[in-house]
């Protein structure tokens, strides 16, 4: 007796077969001997000058002006990180991506890519430090591509992994930001370098956005968002990009491409013309929060390396007074410079041991008391206004029953009230109606 299938039978016996067939086929897909390697973190250290005064091993993988290095600016701590810059000059060379931040490994530390296709940073003892996750994935190489984006890719050179997908503090010329994907960079810590620092660039709806993460605060505290702010729609990825302004080719402009998601809507935002080319070039969120690009000039022996853009800048209509460190953890900035230390008794000549007031254990309102400062914002008021409108002796009484308020802002015009948690860097203004009222003991 014969037995038939039906239709639907056969169409699950195909999609079963082929499932195991791409199974298979993606197992046996093996990164060949010829293009494995083994690198150890020994020997004579790098000649040429880099950021952080660091000491370096350069291993084999190269595409110029890109070199994978082993660095340290602490002994016995390395990171594992991508150079930018050209031999051919001596101005510094920059770090533009690491893989193992925070994380430092040790002499003779190894970075191996096997057969299985994935890349593993491990310390001497095995341990593993860092990894792309990718065994058994289908890779079959590794490049580090002439953008300065490392990848892995399969039979078909299809991208499985990519280190544009992991940036730390930097963009690269044709780098992307994108919602669902990597979203945002992370500053270095300025006491600790190849550690996170507090502040971040993150891709939101409708903007990029600056914030400051302090201890004292639940939430990361918005300082700006004058880098990029669309009202088409929400934004699907943000772009930094360099192209060339004339024909000719005499002029290049480094700028911001975004596309608006669920549209064939885009828009660029020109961030600086430059009068060469600016290919070699990267956006950096900086140590103190703010942002630069730097572009790499072939026409310069020495200091070839140019800041070409600066968002908080002496001459800009973003001073460098909203810079929440600008003057510390406490200090009244006018004009690019920290002018007074803002005490009960009056304006004090600042210094960096300015500080804000000694609070004493929350307890609600009985036992705290304000000082004013009149002409003054606080770092957000520029992008926060504040909440309201509502009274001054309201706004007071919700800082004196908030345990975080370490003082509030209150503009007299509109009736708004900001309150926050951290005063660091007061700004300046000659409107005496915007008030800035610091918490003390009573």
């Amino acid at each position: 007796m014969s037995t038939s299938l039906s239709p639907s039978s056969i169409s699950h016996h195909n999609a079963i077969s082929f499932l195991l067939f791409t199974i298979f086929a993606i197992r046996e897909a093996i990164v060949p001997p010829s293009k494995t390697f083994k690198y150890i973190n020994q020997g004579e250290f790098g000649e040429y000058i880099v950021e952080h005064g660091a000491n370096y091993r350069v291993l084999d993988v190269y595409t110029a002006p890109f070199q994978l290095c082993f660095y340290n600016s602490t002994p016995n701590a390395f990171t594992l990180a991508l150079r930018m810059g050209t031999q051919r000059s001596e101005s510094v060379q920059h770090w533009v991506w690491e893989a193992n931040r925070a994380n430092p490994v040790h002499e003779n530390a190894t970075l191996t890519f096997g057969r299985d296709g994935n890349l593993v940073l491990a310390d001497p003892d095995g341990q593993v430090v860092w990894q792309t996750g990718t065994a058994n994935q289908g890779v079959v190489g590794f490049e580090l591509l002439p953008n300065g984006n490392m990848v892995l890719h399969d039979r078909r050179h299809r991208l499985v992994w990519q280190s544009f997908d992991h940036p730390t503090d930097t963009l690269l010329v044709g780098q992307v930001l994108r919602q669902g994907g990597p979203s945002k960079l992370v500053s270095r810590a300025s006491d600790s370098y190849g550690s996170e620092g507090p502040y971040s660039l993150v891709l939101e709806p409708n903007r990029l956005a600056l914030y400051l993460k302090n201890s004292k605060s639940s939430k990361p505290l918005l300082y700006n968002s004058d880098l990029l702010e669309v009202s088409e729609g929400p934004l699907a990825n943000v772009i930094f990009s360099s192209a060339p302004e004339t024909l000719e080719g005499y002029a290049y402009e480094l700028r911001l491409g975004y596309t608006v998601a669920n549209s064939s809507m885009s828009g660029t935002s020109i961030l600086s013309r430059p009068k060469y080319n600016t290919t070699l070039s990267f956006l950096r969120l900086e140590m103190d929060g703010n942002v630069k690009i730097y572009t790499y000039n072939n026409n310069v022996d020495w200091g070839a390396w140019e800041v070409t853009f600066t968002l908080f800048s002496r001459d800009g209509t973003v001073t460098e007074c909203r810079l929440p460190s600008r003057c510390g953890s406490f200090g009244l900035c006018e004009e690019n410079q920290c002018v007074a230390c803002p005490r009960p008794q009056g304006l004090l000549e600042w210094s960096t041991r300015c500080s804000p007031p000694n609070l004493p254990p929350c307890k609600g309102m009985a036992n705290v008391d304000y000082y004013k400062v009149a002409g003054a914002d606080h770092f957000m008021n520029p992008d926060e206004e504040g909440q309201g409108p509502m009274k001054l002796v309201q706004c007071r009484e919700k800082c004196s029953k908030d345990c975080e308020c370490v003082g509030f802002f209150y503009r007299e015009t509109s009736s708004k009230c900001l309150l926050v948690p951290v005063l660091s860097t007061l700004i300046k203004v000659s409107d005496s109606s915007h008030l800035a009222f610091i918490k003390v003991s009573k």
